[in-house]
């Protein structure tokens, strides 16, 4: 069928959307889910997991660890749950993480910033003026996070498939509107477009087994033959090769793997 990644801000609705939209599809729905197995697949405590997504870059360097890191082991658990097909992704960083598979809706809801801030007040406790600013900080590290990290800005509608305003359409509209868009033939699962979301799967698996010692690795998988990219030399990179032999020979899913020094990754590496 599909895989549906909504994105949204703080109080917009997508979490009530995401959700309706699962249950009138009969997908499962996931957004917490996944840091969840990240944190027990990768022995990482959740916090970190969830501040390596929404936290600009200074704040998660107080950790003292790897933002790069954190990041493979989120983008392997998410490839890893998209496999099963038919799911709704609400989490963070969807719209991002899943890339260049053909049958992915990408999804973004819009919400008023009054609404939003009335949501706050009534959820927080607070008043307007702190709720405004709260609200304008969260949306700053986000766009933040990932401008540092993939270069794009979340807001600019040429990332979605589609695009919902909660104001005047209200939130069973939108699973209206998105149920209707993930139906169309552009976005049903085909034999190619699955082998693409496996080949992410694996290029992810791998990507997150060598992120902590060789976070400046990319990969890339096509059918199970996984190339890794680097940059590594001397000792580095004797050190990667037999990393990468242990893992050719503990991951039934790779055909073949081989190395890839000095040499630019292509686009759609991980």
């Amino acid at each position: 069928m599909a895989i549906i990644t909504i994105s949204r801000g703080s109080y917009s609705k997508g979490k009530e959307v995401a959700e309706k939209v699962a249950e009138q599809l009969g997908y499962e729905c996931l957004s917490r889910d996944v840091l969840l197995d990240a944190s027990d697949r990768f022995h990482i405590p959740q916090i970190k997991l969830i501040r390596a997504i929404h936290d600009a870059p200074s704040i998660l360097d107080r950790f003292g660890s790897s933002r790069q890191t954190y990041i493979a082991y989120i983008q392997s658990a998410l490839a890893n749950a998209a496999c099963k097909d038919n799911v709704v992704y609400h989490g963070l960083a969807g719209h991002v993480l899943l890339p260049g598979v053909r049958h992915v809706l990408k999804v973004r809801i819009i919400a008023d910033l009054t609404g939003r801030i009335a949501h706050e007040m009534e959820r927080e406790g607070m008043g307007y003026e702190e709720a405004r600013s709260l609200l304008l900080k969260d949306d700053q590290e986000r766009r933040r996070w990932s401008q540092h990290l993939y270069g794009v800005d979340p807001v600019d509608p040429c990332l979605y498939d589609l695009l919902v305003r909660i104001h005047r359409l209200t939130v069973n509209d939108a699973v209206e509107f998105i149920c209707e868009a993930a139906c169309k033939e552009q976005f049903k699962t085909t034999k190619e477009s699955q082998q693409k979301i496996e080949d992410l799967a694996l290029a992810c698996r791998v990507k997150a087994a060598l992120a902590e010692e060789f976070p400046e690795t990319a990969i890339r998988s096509n059918y199970g033959n996984v190339v890794i990219y680097t940059k590594s030399s001397g000792r580095a990179y004797q050190r990667l090769e037999k990393k990468a032999k242990a893992l050719a020979q503990g991951m039934k899913d790779i055909n073949n793997l081989e190395i890839h020094p000095g040499v630019a990754a292509p686009e759609g590496a991980v």
